[in-house]
């Protein structure tokens, strides 16, 4: 049994379960629905960071460590890894716990994106100061 503990330092942005209609015939979750969950995870620091709107610019890096299976409850991990004039580059972790015969805590993903901060016309706009 592989148990890997996730970061104790932030509490996960966001936890999802896959369904069935996330899987394929196997029940092995797509790899294109894992991105969109990260995608979403990734920028709720942005947003938060940004006091506003936030639009995907970039995905630096992606590895998928582990499968993730219909069942799995997931976990989000972000954290801000570095800001410019208007953008934020950020880290997202996904860990999923397993309900199979014995609690199992996998590292599934993970994945650095990069989000530009935008105003209501959607152009880009400078990160408000800390």
């Amino acid at each position: 049994m592989s148990t890997t503990l996730p970061p104790h330092d932030h509490p996960a942005v966001l936890r999802v379960m896959p369904m069935p209609a996330d899987a394929n015939i196997h029940g092995d979750v797509f790899g294109g629905w894992i991105m969109s969950q990260v995608d979403i995870a990734g920028s709720i620091p942005a947003t938060r960071r940004a006091a506003g709107r936030v639009a995907t610019v970039a995905v630096n890096a992606f590895l998928f460590k582990n499968p993730v299976f219909v069942g799995d409850l997931l976990s989000f991990y972000a954290t801000i890894l570095k800001t410019g004039r208007t953008s934020i580059t950020v880290s997202v972790e996904v860990y999923a716990e397993r309900q199979r015969l014995e609690a199992e805590v996998v590292k599934v993903t993970e994945a650095t994106l990069t989000y530009v901060a935008t105003d209501e016309q959607r152009h880009s706009r400078p990160l408000p100061p800390i």
